[in-house]
């Protein structure tokens, strides 16, 4: 996706998650899918080039986020992908604009203690208006300190870990990118603890 000449950078756990994308690739066709905290996109842009029907989303604090979500998605020939500014924890008109959702997806947004009530604010929000949908996400373990657990279970989520040899991303290169490299990255898919009733 991303290439150096244009500024864009392409985090590990996005190649990873990317990696899972390509995996079920088969069942992603129609799929309704929005990529949170994107940047560059990696994993959205797979994603609509396997089928599913994708918007990109980044902080509205961000333009230069947003503008290289934009700018990825020129470069690998989708240059009608909505790309929206949506800030975690905020109840925003474009958040409360979004058609129904499959899938959605994040790379590397548990990045900053300080954001992840924020970041399960809006995956919480978006999981109940779309009970049967999946949070998809991958981060990088960064200290041993940090847990999403009791956050998990205030806001009514559950999370499923899922293993990187399950999917053939447990190699040091991956896809042809060194990027993943020697990072401790992990992967869960994140739903509804009561899908259909609270």
């Amino acid at each position: 996706v991303a290439d150096a000449q244009y500024g864009l950078y392409v985090w590990p756990c996005a190649v990873v998650l990317a990696q899972f994308l390509w995996a079920h690739r088969e069942s992603l066709p129609g799929k309704r899918v929005l990529e949170v905290g994107a940047g560059a996109g990696l994993p959205g842009v797979l994603a609509a080039r396997c089928g599913a029907e994708v918007a990109l989303s980044d902080s509205e604090e961000l333009p230069r986020c947003l503008r290289h979500g934009r700018q990825s998605c020129q470069l690998n020939g989708l240059p009608h992908l909505p790309v929206l500014g949506l800030t975690w924890g905020r109840l925003a008109p474009a958040l409360l604009a979004l058609p129904p959702l499959d899938i959605i997806l994040g790379s590397d947004v548990f990045f900053d203690p300080k954001d992840f009530e924020d970041i399960l604010t809006t995956i919480y929000y978006l999981l109940e208006k779309n009970p049967h949908a999946q949070f998809w996400t991958t981060y990088q373990v960064r200290s041993a300190d940090w847990s999403i657990e009791a956050l998990l279970c205030k806001w009514k989520l559950k999370a499923s870990h899922i293993p990187l040899h399950s999917f053939s991303a447990d190699k040091e290169h991956l896809a042809g990118s060194s990027l993943p490299g020697r990072h401790t990255i992990e992967m869960m898919i994140i739903s509804l603890a009561t899908p259909g009733g609270s």
